[in-house]
């Protein structure tokens, strides 16, 4: 129950998430390195000049962003590690891999409006 308060507790942020299909390397932060299927891509938003390589985020789905019905997965969350940089013209502030996505969100609805906070 404790988890479940603070998360509700968090500072939150929120913003619009996308995804990226595999292969999740190479990456602006760790080249060629894997670091598995739970990874993301940030905008210039939270990039900061390439700090945000490594950082945590717990996502939440908490909406659509766009017409397709019931985007968002029971409430599910998912905890991604910053390997990459969503370029310009990013549609979203956090660009979740497949996988990720695919937890909290159906992937049809292509675009999600999240809560994330750094974990």
């Amino acid at each position: 129950m404790h988890d479940l308060v603070s998360y509700f507790h968090c500072a939150c942020r929120s913003g619009k998430a996308v995804f990226f299909e595999p292969p999740y390397t190479p990456s602006a932060c760790y080249g060629t390195q894997s670091y598995g299927n739970m990874v993301a891509g940030v905008s210039d938003t939270l990039w900061n000049n390439g700090r945000a390589c490594g950082k945590s985020y717990r996502v939440k789905c908490i909406g659509g962003a766009n017409e397709a019905p019931h985007p968002c997965k029971n409430g599910d969350t998912a905890v991604v590690k910053v390997v990459d940089y969503c370029k310009a013209g990013c549609q979203g502030i956090i660009n979740l891999s497949k996988h990720a996505f695919s937890t909290i969100a159906d992937p049809d609805a292509g675009i999600i409006q999240v809560e994330f906070n750094e974990v």
